[in-house]
């Protein structure tokens, strides 16, 4: 799959949900887990592969991955911690996001089972990151404009896109 680089308009329009849960949920699902890792991420959202669908997959190290299909945030810790952020999609930018420091959710895994969740600490941030892609948000859009300038000032968008099989 190749992944798509900021400032690719897919980036910032919020995904659609899945109508439908099908083998080929799971073919994409398992296509992305082989990009995030081949990529060297511990997270990919749909649009960040081109596919305007509400989905991503979350792999910590150590950890099998995990898939979400029309995930539904349910709760957030009012405590929150700082901690710094890249993305696959804006290769070479890191800042520190401010984020809570856990969270509760609903979602459906690739053969259309429901499932609730906690999460906390770096898998809660990935989620959150995750799931702020689904809803066309960058982790750059925590940040204040005058931050996110100057980091997007260094960046330059690869001139061809990465592409794993």
């Amino acid at each position: 799959m190749s992944l798509v680089y900021h400032p690719d308009e897919r980036l910032v329009t919020p995904a659609e949900p899945l109508a439908e849960i099908n083998a080929g949920t799971e073919k994409l699902a398992a296509a992305m887990i082989q990009t995030m890792v081949q990529a060297n991420g511990i997270g990919l959202a749909g649009p960040q592969v081109g596919k305007m669908e509400r989905l991503f997959v979350v792999g910590l190290p150590d950890e099998p991955p995990l898939v979400f299909v029309n995930p539904r945030i349910t709760a957030r810790s009012p405590d929150e911690e700082k901690y710094e952020e890249g993305c696959l999609s804006i290769p070479g930018v890191y800042a520190s996001v401010v984020r809570p420091r856990a969270i509760a959710l609903e979602a459906w895994d690739t053969r259309g089972n429901p499932f609730s969740m906690e999460a906390e600490g770096l898998l809660a941030r990935v989620i959150l990151h995750e799931y702020d892609h689904l809803e066309g948000v960058l982790f750059l859009d925590h940040l204040t404009q005058r931050r996110r300038e100057r980091l997007l000032r260094s960046y330059r968008k690869p001139e061809s896109p990465e592409t794993w099989e």
